[in-house]
């Protein structure tokens, strides 16, 4: 769309650009094709676009792609897109706030591309919302005003390096791609913007880490940039012995520690004591016959190998919204790493009974307490759940929730019918185990309901 076609939209539906939503229109038809272009689309793509306003990013790409939700705060531009793409079967428009608008329920379309000329009062918000983790975007295209751009993709020992530097850093690889002058835009902003692209990193970058611990001790460690850093970090382990192993002099302030010295740092203090531990193959397990009673013991390595009959738990943890939480599983694992599973699950020491193996892995695996348990069923043994007697059992839980980076990568909490969706439309994404355990519980729900 042009300046003229921009104006036209305007002038159609009475806006005027407001300062305070960050209201500047793309009208550099050539810089909108291009923008789209770094997304490298595909057919089978489905694109996010959040803050569209009149549509010229839109207008570039959306009959290349499978699917485009756009994302509009403004109610009367919302009404003129909805207009506009009545007629695209492929084209789907929401009235709502980027920074709030409920990105869960993009998962069951698997990965997603984001894109946006996003408003410079709200772009940190909506990155915020959309990229951090667990996210279902593979890759993004924002253009950002300069000036924040340039603190995301900063280098330690600068002005710029900082908390939001080493957020986004940590789990995304950020590269600068184009800067626009104001004259693109109507009205023309008062500063340059910056395109970014953002590609999520590769499993195997960086060893595990706990991303809420990291973000907790970067933001002490900034809080007051100028002072050593040594003054915000915990009492233990030392930090003149943690100095030492990340190699970094014990005088030295928060902006000279990089980004890989960050994550290590994080890695020596986090205080989970299960956190550089995704499984223990000596342990040892009961080994029972097909009606549950044991005949013996093995470790968990030839259980796994030998497919011999045992017992695990599978919780699944609901807070007052009726929302499920669920356990994005360590890369780690020996067993569905990178899978969706249960809210926490794992299987009964020798001689454990399955209530006390549940109090335990909610406490090892969620951090959880005192929490009201209900025995729900004892699910048989099969191959898709790797011949385990399962124990299900439903929790009540409103707090946080904190987990072990070696077991658990990441998790959320869920509405019933985004899972359901969900797995309908992609049980590649979940564990074998959890897939059995939830499809029980809603026969069992069924049962009791009628």
């Amino acid at each position: 769309m042009n300046l003229t076609e921009v104006k036209d939209v305007l002038s159609r539906y009475s806006i005027i650009p407001s300062r305070k939503l960050g209201q500047n229109f793309l009208v550099d038809g050539n810089v909108a094709r291009w923008i789209a272009e770094q997304l490298d689309l595909k057919a089978d793509d489905v694109v996010v676009e959040v803050g569209p306003g009149t549509g010229a990013l839109t207008e570039s790409y959306f009959e290349s792609v499978k699917q485009v939700i756009l994302i509009e705060f403004d109610a009367r531009l919302a009404d003129y897109l909805t207009r506009r793409f009545e007629d695209v079967e492929n084209v789907t428009v929401h009235h709502a706030d980027g920074a709030r608008w409920d990105v869960r329920q993009l998962f069951p379309l698997g990965e997603i591309k984001l894109l946006g000329n996003l408003p410079y009062s709200a772009g940190g918000a909506i990155m915020r919302n959309f990229l951090q983790k667990p996210s279902p975007v593979s890759c993004a295209v924002l253009m950002l005003q300069k000036e924040f751009i340039d603190r995301i993709l900063a280098k330690e020992r600068t002005k710029d390096y900082g908390v939001l530097t080493l957020r986004v850093q940590s789990e995304w690889v950020p590269k600068a791609l184009k800067t626009v002058p104001p004259e693109a835009f109507h009205p023309r902003p008062a500063i340059d913007s910056t395109v970014m692209r953002l590609d999520r990193r590769k499993e195997d970058e960086f060893e595990v880490f706990d991303q809420r611990f990291f973000d907790e001790l970067i933001r002490k460690g900034f809080a007051q940039r100028r002072k050593q850093v040594r003054k915000a970090m915990p009492e233990q382990p030392d930090w003149a012995e943690v100095a030492q192993k990340i190699d970094i002099i014990e005088t030295a302030r928060a902006e000279e520690l990089s980004l890989e010295q960050w994550l290590e740092a994080s890695r020596i203090y986090d205080p989970n004591p299960l956190k550089a531990i995704p499984q223990k193959d000596d342990e040892i397990f009961d080994v029972v016959d097909e009606d549950d009673q044991v005949i013996g013991q093995d470790t968990r390595a030839a259980v796994h190998a030998k497919e011999l009959k045992h017992r695990a738990v599978h919780v699944l943890v609901f807070n007052k919204k009726k929302e499920l939480f669920l356990q994005k599983r360590s890369r780690l694992k020996d067993v569905h790493p990178g899978a969706w599973d249960s809210s926490a699950a794992g299987h009964l020491d020798a001689g454990e009974d399955y209530e006390s193996c549940v109090v335990r892995e909610l406490k090892e695996e969620l951090a959880i307490e005192d929490a009201k348990i209900q025995f729900v069923v004892k699910l048989p043994p099969t191959a898709d759940n790797g011949w385990e007697f399962i124990g299900l059992y439903l929790a009540r839980y409103d707090g946080a929730v904190r987990y072990p980076c070696a077991e658990v990568e990441a998790g959320a909490w869920f509405p019933l019918e985004i899972i359901r969706e969900w797995i309908s439309k992609r049980p590649e994404d979940f564990a074998g185990g959890f897939l059995e355990c939830f499809a029980q519980f809603e026969r069992e729900m069924a049962n009791r309901d009628s």
